[in-house]
């Protein structure tokens, strides 16, 4: 009792606060220059802290998330880029776990990454991704990653495009980027791949319309997935479909003819001549040199999307546009000024 007492007292007596436990341990500050070699060594934690540290929308954050870039971007490009979409209930889990495995069988080091711009009234997100890919996240090759949940697609886009180079610095020489295929997303995700894929499905009834023109006209190459028992049939003809549909379009800039495929990932079947189709555009654009000037089209396309978001972030944080912002909106909601006069306003507000 009495050495309790005695150990009490020395606490009380070297710092009553560290006793009460009123201290709060300071968090070491983050070595920038220490992570980006870990990344660049191949380290998988240090690459989800470094993408942690680029979805951040701390100032600090993002700051030290620009000089991670900064080293890793030496060590990127060294990738091919592809991206899938398809409507949910498609199969896109299951065929990029499918997919990813096989890659990994031919040596291939495969990162996933997901843009997805959770819904403003449900707030839903895919993050469920890694638990649905299983088999695949437990692959010492592989490494997947769900896109932080948020109301800008262009925001959550920016910081996938940031990993994608983070990815690649890890040594990642195939990057597989999935859209929900809704919306607005697979036209972002077009922006940041060098191949893109339009997954499907046999009787859905949308073989000859195709959902969305600019989809289709996007796509180098549309797969009927699930083709396998009943589907095969309904399949092929749906091959068969797309293929005409194909003919109606323009020639791509790329010179390459997009191809209509069938498989059916939960069998494993028609996924290594899925892969030989990619390789096969990556010799065709490498040859024409349109795979390197795609890139470039790319970075300038996120250099101006970039300034733009920065000053969109610039503008909503500047503390008079955040004090006059809710009563204008006020106003607007009572018709006493209209949503030109309110901009304006608030423009000129951020002029001064």
């Amino acid at each position: 009792m009495e050495s309790n007492k005695e150990h009490k007292k020395v606490i009380k007596g070297i710092n009553p606060a560290f006793a009460k436990g009123t201290i709060k341990k300071e968090k070491p500050s983050l070595d920038v220059m220490l992570l980006a070699q870990e990344i660049i060594a191949g380290n998988h934690t240090a690459l989800s802290k470094g993408i942690t540290l680029v979805e951040s929308t701390v100032v600090k954050h993002q700051e030290q998330a620009q000089l991670l870039i900064e080293k890793c971007l030496p060590h990127a490009n060294q990738s091919i880029r592809i991206g899938i979409t398809g409507v949910p209930g498609v199969g896109k889990s299951t065929f990029i776990e499918s997919f990813g495995s096989y890659l990994t069988t031919l040596g291939k080091k495969v990162a996933v990454l997901a843009v997805d711009p959770s819904s403003s009234l449900s707030h839903g997100s895919i993050l469920g991704d890694k638990t649905r890919m299983d088999t695949l996240s437990q692959n010492k090759n592989a490494f997947i990653r769900p896109s932080a949940s948020g109301d800008s697609l262009g925001g959550v886009a920016r910081k996938t495009r940031e990993a994608i180079i983070l990815c690649e610095a890890a040594g990642f020489d195939t990057i597989i980027i999935e859209t929900v295929g809704v919306g607005q997303s697979e036209t972002v995700v077009h922006s940041m791949v060098d191949f893109f894929l339009l997954l499907k499905l046999a009787g859905a009834g949308d073989e000859l319309q195709g959902i969305k023109r600019g989809i289709i006209e996007m796509a180098d190459a549309i797969v009927i997935n699930k083709a396998d028992g009943e589907n095969e049939k309904p399949a092929r003809l749906a091959k068969a479909a797309f293929a005409k549909a194909l003919h109606l379009y323009p020639p791509k800039d790329s010179q390459w003819t997009p191809k209509v495929r069938t498989c059916s990932a939960l069998k494993h079947k028609g996924i290594s001549e899925i892969w030989e189709l990619i390789v096969s555009y990556k010799d065709l654009t490498q040859e024409n040199r349109y795979f390197t000037r795609k890139r470039h089209e790319q970075n300038t396309y996120w250099l101006l999307q970039t300034i733009e978001n920065s000053l969109k972030e610039n503008f909503y944080r500047d503390p008079h546009v955040k004090k006059r912002l809710p009563i204008l909106l006020e106003q607007l909601s009572k018709n006493r000024i209209s949503p030109f006069s309110a901009a304006r306003e608030l423009l000129s507000l951020k002029k001064e």
